[in-house]
Parts: C-alpha cells; sequence; structure tokens
C-alpha cells in the first residue's frame, strides 16, 4: 500500500511538471534581435519581411495565442514604412481581437481567470488599444479618409469610449454581493490577504484630443475642434501624474490661425516603447514544509528603452526655423495603464502559486508519514523544482510602439514647401529627413508625420 502510494505522488509531480512546462511556454525576446536592428536603422522594410518570412515558416515569432502582438507589430511598422492601407488593416484585425478577448475575459469561470497567462491568447495592453486607433487615425489622414481619421479618435474620446470606461475596467463589483474582485477572489479561494487590484489613474490623452482637433478643424467643424482643443489642456490638468509639463505653445498655436494663412503642423514620434522582461519577487508563503515557504513569484515588469533624441528641429525653407515640443510620454502612459493589469496578474500568481504550493506541502506532508521524513523532504524538493520551472511571466506585447510625440508647426502663405527635420541628441545631429514637395494649403489639414525611433 505505501509503495502504491508513493509511485501515485512520484507520477501525480511528474504530471504536474510536464504540464505546467507545456503551458508556460513565452516567446523568447532573442528571436526579436535582428527585428529591432532592422527598426532602429529605420528599415521597417526588412522589419516586416522578417515578420512575414517567419510566419510563413516553421520558426514564427508570433506564436498562435500571440495574434495580437503580430498585428500591432506588423501595422506599426507598415506605419512607419509608409504604407497606410496595410497598416490600417493590421491594426484592424489587432483591435477586432483584443474585443474578442475582453468579452471571452468577463464571460470566464474563476478557474480560468487563474490559468496561467501564458497558456491563453495575448489578450492586448490597455496602451496597445489606445494607441492603435491614434495610428489607425493618422492611417486614414494620410489616405485622404477625414472621417476614417474622424471615427477612429471618436472610439477613444466619446462619452463610454476606451479613455472614459479605462479608469473603471479594473473596478470590477459583484453585483449579487457589491464584493470587488479582490473580495471575490478570496471567497473563491478561501486565501486571506490577497493583492488589491488597483485602478488606472489615466482618462484622456492629450494626443488622441490634439490630433481630434486638428482633423475636426481641417474638416471645417470649428465647434468640435475647440471641445478638443479644450480637451488637451484638461488632460494636462487632470493627468498631472503624467503631463508634468505646461500644455505646448504650438497648441495654442494650431488653433489660432491668422486670417489668409495655412498652417503646416508637423508630429514626430521618438524612441521605442518599455518593453516586458520577467521580474522574480520571492515571498514567504504558509506551508508547513520548510522547503515550500519561499517562492519565487516571476511577473512581468515594464522596463524603459533608451531614447537619444533631445531635440527636434524643424527649418522651413525661406521661413526660418523652430524645435518642436513634447506633447507625450507615451512610456508614461504605457506604465500607468500596466500598473492595473499587472495587479491583477500579481493577484493571479498569487492564488495560482498558493493552490499549487498547497498540493505540494500536502503531498510531502502525506509522503513523510507514509514512507519518511527523506521521501517528504524529496517530494517537495521535486515538487519545488517542478513549480518554479513550469512558473514563466507573460512578456508578449508589441514592441514598436514609440516612447515619444513631439508637436509643433508654423503658419505660412498657402504654397509649395521644402521641410528639413533634424533630430538631435546633445548637441550631435545625428539623423535628418529632407521633405520637398509639401503643399501647405488654408482651410484644410496640412499634417507632415515623422519617426526617428533611436
Amino acid at each position: 500500500m505505501v509503495m502504491k502510494k508513493t509511485k501515485t505522488i512520484l507520477l501525480f509531480i511528474k504530471i504536474i511538471f510536464l504540464a505546467l512546462i507545456i503551458f508556460s511556454c513565452a516567446t523568447s525576446s532573442r528571436a526579436f534581435l535582428e527585428m529591432d536592428f532592422a527598426v532602429l536603422h529605420h528599415d521597417f522594410y526588412s522589419a516586416i519581411h522578417m515578420i512575414v518570412s517567419a510566419q510563413s515558416g516553421n520558426r514564427v515569432i508570433y506564436r498562435e495565442n500571440n495574434a495580437i502582438s503580430l498585428f500591432m507589430d506588423k501595422g506599426l511598422l507598415e506605419y512607419y514604412a509608409g504604407n497606410y492601407a496595410a497598416s490600417s488593416l493590421d491594426l484592424q484585425n489587432a483591435e477586432r481581437l483584443i474585443e474578442e478577448a475582453y468579452t471571452r475575459s468577463i464571460s470566464q469561470s474563476f478557474l480560468t481567470y487563474i490559468a496561467n497567462d501564458n497558456a491563453k491568447d495575448y489578450p492586448g495592453e490597455d496602451f496597445e488599444d489606445i494607441y492603435l486607433n491614434v495610428f489607425n487615425a493618422l492611417n486614414y489622414y494620410n489616405t485622404g479618409n477625414i472621417d476614417g481619421a474622424l471615427v477612429e479618435i471618436r472610439k477613444l474620446t466619446i462619452p463610454n469610449g476606451k479613455l472614459d470606461m479605462l479608469s473603471r475596467k479594473y473596478e470590477y463589483i459583484d453585483p449579487s454581493t457589491g464584493a470587488n474582485l479582490s473580495a471575490m477572489a478570496q471567497r473563491e479561494t478561501g486565501i486571506s490577504q490577497l493583492p488589491e487590484v488597483k485602478s488606472v489613474n489615466f482618462s484622456n490623452s492629450a494626443l488622441a484630443r490634439y490630433i481630434g482637433a486638428l482633423l475636426y478643424q481641417g474638416a471645417g467643424d470649428p465647434d468640435a475642434a475647440r471641445i478638443e482643443f479644450d480637451q488637451v489642456y484638461r488632460a494636462f490638468n487632470t493627468n498631472n501624474n503624467i503631463y508634468r509639463t505646461a500644455v505646448p505653445p504650438a497648441v495654442e498655436q494650431a488653433r489660432n490661425i491668422p486670417s489668409g494663412q495655412a498652417r503646416l503642423n508637423i508630429i514626430s514620434f521618438t524612441g521605442l516603447s518599455p518593453i516586458k522582461e520577467e521580474a522574480h519577487i520571492i515571498h514567504t508563503l504558509p506551508f508547513q514544509h520548510s522547503l515550500l515557504r519561499s517562492a519565487s513569484f516571476k511577473l512581468p515588469v515594464l522596463v524603459r528603452r533608451p531614447n537619444i533624441i533631445t531635440r527636434i528641429e524643424v527649418a522651413v525653407d525661406g521661413k526660418g526655423s523652430f524645435d518642436l515640443e513634447l506633447l507625450e510620454d507615451m512610456s508614461a502612459i504605457m506604465e500607468e495603464t500596466f500598473n492595473a493589469r499587472f495587479s491583477n496578474i500579481l493577484l493571479k500568481t498569487y492564488i495560482r502559486t498558493i493552490i499549487k504550493y498547497s498540493v505540494a506541502d500536502l503531498i510531502a506532508a502525506e509522503t513523510a508519514r507514509n514512507v519518511g521524513e527523506m521521501a517528504g523532504f524529496l517530494s517537495a524538493l521535486a515538487a519545488k523544482t517542478a513549480l518554479e520551472a513550469s512558473e514563466a511571466a507573460d512578456i508578449r506585447m508589441s514592441r514598436y510602439l514609440p516612447d515619444k510625440a513631439y508637436i509643433g508647426g508654423i503658419n505660412l502663405d498657402p504654397g509649395i514647401y521644402s521641410v528639413t527635420i533634424s533630430y538631435y541628441s546633445g548637441n550631435r545631429v545625428i539623423s535628418q529627413e529632407r521633405h520637398t514637395d509639401i503643399m501647405v494649403n488654408n482651410n484644410r489639414l496640412n499634417l507632415l508625420q515623422s519617426v526617428n525611433l533611436r
């Protein structure tokens, strides 16, 4: 009987070990090194080709359960390359999958809720869901579809739109009991002192509002443009944890264009967004066996990437020069919106770890009673080794969102101009863009876009 129990216990541990290994597989960041190199050197076509070739071959970069990252990355790279129709299609696919993932998440059972994140389809981050509409609005503008561009912006800015709902997304309350998510988790698992799920302290994007204002202005809707310009100021005033400087003067300059003149507006995106890396947090657990009282929680954290751009100068031939101004620290918004999902991930990881270690603790105690202390020790050691090896943080995300958004502009007589955009790192010009034959008309939106992701 004792031998049978021992074999059963060892078989159980092996099954747990193998199953968790299978379900915790995550894409290695090394697969992106060549793509990152191409992107940093503005070889966007090569980066796109790498994605297409890899996905059609045997060594895919994006697994089937990471389709959102695939469409986000390819869509952003297509935008940078000037392939606006292809970019729009990719970003629409990413948005559709994010919506489907959210619909599934609110109907899932609690047991599904605590499943290993790597085993499930990647649901996308809130900041990805926000910025895909911003870039899709620019895609529509670049293809001459102002109405389509405004639809993308309104998805963010209307009442109960994405920005409005963001602060309430993680404040789920059980309608029958009034319990919040942490309280519901305590009730279902019997685990006390669970981590609290945080809310998002961000509700308005100055970048989305500014682009919306320019689009309405160009479409001949001054009242709607005025509202959106006002919302830029409101974003700065109500989200000072994100916007820590004054509103750029370029906002007011774009709002008040002298009669008879046209304005050339410029938006520049610089640097690359943070990426997720795996962090290890050691936590003490209340179990009998000493080996199982310390667990390593593997959690995703956002890590910023360097942005060497310190100044952007725009020179318009024959009309002087000016510097672009920081409008939105996109990475700061990504960090703030990720905080709520991180606390949600922490809650799930904590519950999952408690449950798995509880099983291991019971098995170790049963083995010690029936076989001996050494067998119990070996059982606990095997279980702990398997559990820690099987856990992996979910570090899936889009890699090619920008770090910062700068704006500026100049009022001109209608006509054709040449523009040079110089990117500085300190006092050194590290790259220049020359744009010729830029048509600037009055009573329409003239928006020049530039990208330097170094």
